[in-house]
């Protein structure tokens, strides 16, 4: 499937977006990029095409630093106004979907952050592919402070050796939000679900468990 190209007003400024929707979607994903990787990097380009083969619609988009070509992340007030701005885009696509938010890395993060400030009108749920608890080599949970102020589901896809959320802190990070987080964990992945060759796993097959879990998630909730 080739994702339609769409516009999203940021303010005075704009950003771009890929709608990729199936005719039998059953809900729409919200899909933020990582800090080092725009909307048409391979890996996201692949996750977006593996949910549309699971149902899930999704519209992926820039935030503003990606856009002009920074390699600089947008300080997080300008990335929760882009958040924001693509979620009511989203509706505006596609208002017959329930609707979930998230991204990679920095993206859930940026994602929840401006979910914790004040709720995105009609997001069920946010669901994060790797969700960055810390720098990697400087565990911590400071990341993870806003939320308990959310109050949608959530779900973790994680890999169990990934560096930027080490179990022994995400674990109980997740159990202390009670019913709203659920974590699924990969097997042998890292932040970005690649597997060592060693652990008799494919990147594929910890690609598709992971999108799997997504896919299920949202359709549960949907």
């Amino acid at each position: 499937m080739e994702p339609e190209r769409v516009r999203i007003a940021v303010g005075d400024e704009s950003a771009s977006g890929l709608l990729l929707r199936q005719a039998d979607a059953k809900a729409l994903y919200l899909f933020a990029h990582g800090a080092g990787a725009a909307m048409t990097h391979k890996a996201m380009e692949s996750n977006a095409q593996g949910l549309a083969q699971r149902g899930i619609a999704t519209l992926r988009y820039q935030f503003l630093y990606m856009e002009k070509g920074s390699k600089r992340p947008d300080p997080p007030r300008l990335a929760h106004a882009v958040v924001r701005a693509a979620a009511a885009k989203a509706a505006e696509v596609a208002p017959d979907l329930p609707l979930f938010a998230g991204g990679r890395s920095f993206g859930g993060r940026m994602t929840s952050q401006a979910q914790a400030e004040e709720p995105l009108p009609g997001v069920r749920g946010l669901a994060f592919l790797g969700f960055p608890l810390h720098p990697a080599g400087n565990p911590g949970i400071d990341r993870a402070e806003h939320l308990s102020r959310i109050r949608v589901p959530m779900l973790f896809i994680s890999g169990d050796r990934d560096a930027l959320a080490a179990l022994d802190l995400l674990k109980p990070v997740v159990s202390g939000l009670g019913d709203l987080g659920a974590l699924h964990l990969i097997k042998h992945a890292d932040h970005s679900f690649k597997v060592a060759a060693k652990s008799g796993r494919t990147a594929a097959e910890a690609e598709a468990e992971a999108l799997d879990a997504l896919a299920g998630w949202c359709s549960a909730l949907s």
